[in-house]
């Protein structure tokens, strides 16, 4: 947990726009991941496994019939190392709007926005999580850059 809560509380975070439910579902994704152990694959990466059960779980979370009310939250962002005040603070509106249109895109392409960008994961490893096919994941990720640059107000 200590290694990759931080990565699998982001990425729920990204599913459900909360920041306290998507505490309480990183708990619930490392206890599941605890009792289903025995079933991790010891050749493949650890950080795709947990992706791959915790995407599984934001799913499930999101179809339940208690979750039709989610309300948007700000995201939070590290602070930047190393700059003067007003370079922090317009480098933190830059990176709130740039979430907050990633957030609005439809679930298909935030997953992997978020997936490729902040998690930093090349297509093949988004292809073992998301067990979409690599040209799949290539097509959605033209559309949602595309979608991107609109929403940004780009050309």
């Amino acid at each position: 947990m200590r290694r990759y809560g931080q990565d699998i509380l982001q990425l729920t975070y990204s599913y459900v726009k909360d920041r306290a439910i998507s505490e309480d579902l990183t708990q619930e994704i490392f206890i599941k991941c605890y009792r289903k152990l025995h079933t991790y694959n010891k050749n493949a990466k650890l950080k795709t496994w947990l992706c791959r059960i915790a995407i599984n779980h934001c799913k499930d979370y999101l179809k339940s019939w208690y979750n039709r009310n989610v309300q948007v939250s700000k995201f939070e962002s590290p602070q930047s190392t190393e700059s003067t005040p007003e370079e922090e603070v317009i480098q933190r509106s830059e990176e709130e709007e740039l979430v907050d249109v990633v957030m609005n895109l439809p679930t298909k392409y935030r997953e992997l926005i978020y997936l490729h960008y902040f998690e930093e994961m090349t297509f093949k490893q988004i292809a073992e999580v998301t067990e979409l096919n690599i040209n799949t994941i290539k097509t959605r990720m033209r559309k949602a850059k595309t979608l991107l640059q609109e929403m940004l107000g780009g050309s």
